[in-house]
């Protein structure tokens, strides 16, 4: 359940250049947040910018949540000031989170850089059963990878640049493993992916020419995150169809990231 929250500040540090750790603690927030839900949180006191910004909730218990961030603009840069001990207003938890595999399934993550704040979670849920492939254009685009070392079954990291891990992009890596292990009876894939998104149009196209099922996070420009604005909207495939020339015709429709979303079927977006 979702609420307004005035949360304090409790750390506000950069992990490196161009991200920071959020750390905010409210006797509201609950550790019964889902893997890849958000908040919406104030950038400054003022209006200016106007607008909170959706961060994804990479870890949370009672009464404290921790978000990473990547300074790319006005309002996060404004949030990069804010100052330990400041009160800052946020809505949360939103959206929809990952739903989580069956007992038969074997889940594969797949992150592109600020992405994994969104799959951090699920992948601490799912430790040793899960693959997290992870990358970034270059090393220093890469978080968290002494946290995520250990806890999946395997880590698999790539660079563009190959500065780190593989040569080549995440989805370069992941096209190579599904090659590599389809072909096996014991291999039962389910994608889970976070990131740009070139890289979740990639991901969905590879998806399908292998047919394996999954879910990506997508990542839009949001005003209010509850829904109100229309302001997040993507284009999704509908589940009602027509028959037209003797065929079945998909409808489409859209959806709201920020309420119906942000995570969907990878079969439902229409790129």
């Amino acid at each position: 359940m979702s609420r307004y929250l005035r949360a304090e500040i409790i750390e506000n540090s950069p992990v490196n250049k161009s991200h920071n750790l959020l750390i905010l603690s409210s006797s509201g927030i609950s550790k019964n947040s889902a893997p890849g839900q958000f908040y919406m949180i104030e950038t400054a006191s003022s209006y200016d910018p106007l607008l909170k910004r959706p961060l994804s909730i990479l870890k949370q218990k009672s009464g404290v949540a921790h978000f990473l961030y990547r300074i790319k603009g006005k309002g996060t840069e404004r949030m990069r000031q804010m100052k330990k001990g400041a009160a800052v207003n946020v809505l949360g938890p939103l959206g929809n989170g990952y739903p989580l595999p069956g007992k038969n399934l074997t889940p594969i993550l797949i992150a592109g850089g600020i992405g994994i704040a969104s799959l951090f979670p699920l992948a601490e849920k799912l430790g040793k059963n899960a693959y997290l492939f992870y990358g970034g254009r270059t090393k220093e685009e890469l978080l968290m990878l002494d946290e995520l070392k250990g806890m999946v079954k395997e880590l698999i990291i790539s660079t563009d640049n190959g500065s780190m891990g593989k040569k080549g992009t995440v989805v370069d890596a992941l096209n190579e493993f599904l090659t590599c292990n389809l072909q096996l009876a014991t291999c039962n894939f389910l994608l889970y992916a976070c990131g740009p998104s070139p890289m979740l149009e990639a991901v969905s196209r590879l998806a399908t020419e292998k047919g394996i099922k999954g879910y990506i996070s997508m990542e839009e420009n949001m005003a209010c995150g509850v829904g109100a604005c229309l302001g997040c909207t993507v284009k999704v495939r509908s589940q009602k169809s027509e028959v037209r020339s003797k065929r079945l015709t998909p409808e489409f429709t859209y959806k709201r990231v920020c309420k119906e979303g942000p995570v969907f079927p990878i079969e439902e977006i229409v790129w």
